[in-house]
């Protein structure tokens, strides 16, 4: 699970790797700042944090099968390509990639909401190369009760510097 976080010109992007999608604890955290971030481009969104993604994953050790961003796929029915599309593109498409948004993005009315815990307010779940019916299935079965599941919580606050990566000690193998 990817997230990436902004300062005034720098970015913190996060990386968390689990075993399965219900585990409660990464078995790898990766964290590294970028110096210097393209400035936010309505509609290009991708141009800006497709690089902070892409170095992350570069700090993994452990091989990864899915990757899930915080964000879109795509981004509408006919397959608009959102974070997770560029990403998927970018990585030769050898990752299916899921994206876990949490907010609605106009035009995608195609995402598949997915409630969780109490709340009343949806994430809304894209996949590539996944069934997206069993990809929400997945998200709903993260663990935690809360509407933003454990590691998504633990990945959105490493790339926000709220957590420190030593702080998040991986269990031994």
């Amino acid at each position: 699970m990817i997230d990436v976080g902004y300062g005034e010109r720098e970015a913190l992007a996060a990386c968390v790797v689990a075993r399965a999608w219900a585990d409660a604890a990464p078995i790898e955290v990766a964290v590294t700042t970028i110096p210097e971030v393209r400035p936010y481009t309505p509609g290009r969104f991708f141009e800006r944090e497709l690089p902070c993604v892409l170095a992350v994953l570069e700090r993994l050790t452990t091989p990864v099968r899915t990757i899930v961003v915080d964000g879109y796929a795509t981004l509408d029915r006919s397959g608009t390509l959102g974070l997770g599309g560029h990403l998927h593109a970018a990585l030769g498409g050898v990752h299916p990639v899921v994206g876990v948004a949490k907010t609605a993005y106009r035009g995608s009315e195609h995402a598949t909401p997915v409630l969780r815990g109490t709340s009343q307010r949806p994430l809304f779940v894209t996949a590539i190369d996944l069934p997206v019916e069993l990809v929400a299935r997945e998200v709903m079965r993260m663990h935690g009760k809360h509407r933003i599941p454990t590691l998504l919580g633990l990945v959105d606050h490493l790339a926000r510097g709220l957590v420190s990566p030593d702080a998040v000690t991986p269990p031994s193998s």
